[in-house]
């Protein structure tokens, strides 16, 4: 308990720090400008990072100096749990957080984090731009948490990836242990689709994978590669149960105090990052596929009917209540 309370105290203080050394030499109030401290959990490499730099950057030119981004990667404001609360605080401006993360703000927000919800990126993307569809959800913490949903960058199909192989319906998943996140929907979508479900940590994946205590994961193709998971699960199957998605919050009282004609440019300039970030995912989950192939990988279509008349139950049970059932229908209306 002692030591986890000096780490969140360490962890607010080099919050407190980055944000002071980042606005030095800005003078003024919030209306005025600052140099915002944003958090990522992502490397320098990642397209993540370089869309939200580049974010940074236009923001600053159309705003004449006035706002500003610093971008802080490799989650060096503390995980992604702890630095939400910080942004509530104000001690840091803006998070790039998982979806998981913020259905344990909302329950809600599990609706676009389920199996099959969306058909592809650009439906996705569409979604998040649709004011009728998430504009009351993404706006549902700003009184609790102090926290606005800006909108979201994708994070590309998640495929399954497996020592032994081709996968192509869920019968050949039986008996697998499959690595999933430590999430109740995750773990019982695996299970739907024919594995057997394992929830473990991200970074002890290739050591299990190479060991043989684990016979696969599901990911997206950047990450299958960037941690070398080609070289022990070999076999790739084209999935695409689910599009993953990652969030831009940003404390609501700056939102707030930011003048309507800045906050219209912070608005469009994200909106130029969200389809500069999906060129650059693009880009590189090619390169991914690329790279994977050399190595030996192999990539193989499934029987796509079949995984999603397994994982109906589990979207069907997940949607709780009228709300729930109504964003839904609303997600895959915009998808026809």
């Amino acid at each position: 308990m002692k030591l986890r309370l000096l780490r969140a105290v360490a962890l607010a203080s080099a919050a407190v720090l980055g944000l002071s050394a980042c606005t030095a030499g800005i003078s003024g109030t919030a209306e005025e400008g600052k140099t915002m401290v944003l958090s990522l959990n992502q490397s320098e490499t990642h397209p993540s990072y370089i869309a939200l730099t580049g974010f940074g950057e236009r923001l600053k030119q159309a705003t004449d100096g006035r706002w500003d981004i610093k971008v802080y990667p490799n989650e060096t404001l503390g995980a992604q749990q702890e630095v939400i609360q910080l942004v509530s605080d104000g001690a840091v401006d803006m998070l790039i957080a998982s979806g998981t993360q913020l259905e344990n703000l909302n329950p809600e927000f599990a609706t676009l984090n389920l199996p099959t919800v969306f058909n592809s990126i650009d439906h996705q993307i569409s979604v998040l731009r649709n004011p009728q569809i998430v504009g009351e959800l993404f706006s549902s913490l700003e009184e609790s948490k102090n926290l606005t949903v800006l909108g979201g960058l994708t994070q590309g199909d998640r495929n399954l990836y497996t020592a032994q192989g081709p996968i192509k319906k869920p019968e050949d998943l039986a008996g697998m242990k499959i690595r999933v996140q430590e999430s109740d929907i995750h773990i019982a979508m695996l299970n739907a689709m024919g594995g057997s479900a394992t929830p473990m940590s991200y970074g002890e994946v290739y050591t299990a994978m190479q060991s043989g205590v684990l016979d696969g994961a599901e990911n997206n193709e950047v990450s299958y590669t960037t941690q070398k998971h080609n070289e022990v699960a070999k076999y790739v199957a084209r999935t695409r149960h689910l599009v993953g998605l990652d969030y831009m919050l940003i404390n609501s009282e700056l939102l707030e105090k930011m003048n309507p004609e800045d906050r219209k440019i912070l608005e469009a300039e994200w909106q130029k990052t969200v389809d500069e970030h999906v060129k650059l995912w693009l880009t590189d989950t090619q390169g991914a596929i690329d790279k994977a192939t050399a190595s030996g990988s192999k990539f193989n279509d499934v029987d796509d009917e079949a995984f999603r008349k397994a994982l109906a139950p589990v979207v069907e049970g997940a949607l709780k209540g009228e709300k729930a059932h109504a964003l839904y229908e609303d997600i895959k209306e915009a998808g026809k």
